[in-house]
C-alpha cells in the first residue's frame, strides 16, 4: 500500500471522511488533497464555507508534517492556522500544502486552494509542532 493509500484509510471515520477530503499526490516537501464543495461543505448560498476549507486547509498542512517525521517515535499537533479567503469556491477543490521550514520541533507550510479553474480561493499559513511519543 502506498502513502496515499495510507494517508486516506486513517481519515475513515473523520471530519476529514464526512467532508469528501481525498490524499491524491506528493513529493518530499508537498502534498495535495481534494473537497467537493457539497451540502456537507458549502454555505446556505452554495459556495465553499469558510471553515470547511479551513478544515481542508489544516487537514493537508497537518499530514504533510505527519509525513516528515518518525512516525513510530513522533506525532503531530497544530499551534496555529491563519487563512485568507480571496474568492468563493465552487465544484471540487484542491489544496496543496509545501513545507516552508522543517525544524527540529515544529513544522511551517503554506497551504493554497485552488477551484476546478486554477483559481486560488484561499490561501493559508500552518505552524505544527512535532512531539515525541509516550
Amino acid at each position: 500500500m502506498n502513502k496515499i493509500d495510507i494517508m486516506n484509510e486513517r481519515t475513515i471515520g473523520t471530519l476529514m471522511d464526512f467532508m469528501g477530503i481525498r490524499f491524491t499526490a506528493f513529493g518530499d516537501d508537498w502534498l495535495e488533497a481534494t473537497m467537493p464543495i457539497n451540502e456537507r461543505t458549502c454555505t446556505p448560498a452554495k459556495i465553499g464555507h469558510g471553515g470547511a476549507l479551513m478544515a481542508l486547509a489544516e487537514s493537508v498542512g497537518s499530514s504533510l508534517s505527519f509525513l516528515n517525521i518518525d512516525m513510530e517515535k513522533q506525532d503531530v499537533r497544530g499551534l496555529e492556522i491563519k487563512g485568507n479567503h480571496l474568492k468563493a469556491a465552487t465544484g471540487t477543490v484542491t489544496a496543496r500544502a509545501t513545507l516552508l521550514h522543517k525544524g527540529r520541533t515544529t513544522h511551517v507550510c503554506e497551504i493554497k486552494i485552488r477551484n476546478e479553474n486554477g483559481d486560488l480561493v484561499n490561501v493559508s499559513q500552518m505552524t505544527n509542532i512535532v512531539i515525541n511519543r509516550k
